[in-house]
């Protein structure tokens, strides 16, 4: 079972978590944005001007991430169930994916132009029952994949957190066929015992199957 994120030796590893401790330093709102800096800078994913969707946004380390390095240029709408302080430069809507109010919000924000990267670092409340769990994020995976494929301009690319388990191999396969590349990176920031690694799909292919 996963442990509380209130027990002490879960606190005890947390505070004591370089990458906690790093982006407390330098004003990160989460130790997740270590991750998205290094498969930015490896994999060269932001280039100016770009229309940036982020998914599961909140507390925001992501989104500061993409904001910072994209500029003065460039658009970055972030979605969450979960309130988030405000970010300079961020559009933000608080609501749940999985109910079409917010994606409707978010549409409306697009004004019908296609969006040159999708984010999703979403990850459902663990319950600490693995089957649950595992079935709850890949449903969650799964309206990512679709909201990326209707959103995407062809040769976009689409970056997802991905819990391994149950349904994460066909995932992978399925998404092979929409992209013309995809790679599977496990950053330093992740901690090694996680299950989570990122997928990464590059160059959407025109009239890939849904």
């Amino acid at each position: 079972m996963a442990r509380s994120k209130s027990s002490p030796r879960w606190l005890q590893e947390h505070f004591a978590d370089p990458f906690v401790k790093k982006a407390q330093a330098e004003g990160m709102r989460s130790r997740a944005a270590y991750k998205l800096e290094e498969l930015i800078e490896r994999d060269r994913l932001l280039k100016p001007g770009m229309v940036v969707v982020d998914l599961g946004a909140a507390p925001g380390g992501w989104s500061q991430v993409v904001r910072r390095d994209l500029g003065d240029k460039g658009r970055v709408i972030a979605l969450d169930i979960l309130d988030m302080p405000p970010i300079a430069g961020v559009e933000f809507i608080h609501g749940d994916f999985r109910e079409d109010g917010p994606l409707s919000q978010l549409e409306s924000l697009l004004g019908g132009k296609p969006v040159d990267l999708v984010l999703s670092d979403m990850a459902p409340n663990m319950t600490g029952v693995d089957t649950v769990d595992q079935a709850r994020a890949m449903y969650l995976s799964e309206l990512a994949r679709d909201f990326a494929e209707g959103h995407l301009k062809v040769g976009g690319n689409f970056l997802i957190k991905l819990f391994q388990g149950e349904g994460f191999d066909a995932y992978v396969k399925d998404l092979r066929t929409r992209y013309d590349k995809l790679v599977i990176r496990k950053p330093a920031a992740s901690r090694r015992r996680s299950n989570e690694v990122y997928a990464l799909a590059l160059g959407k292919r025109r009239g890939s199957t849904k």
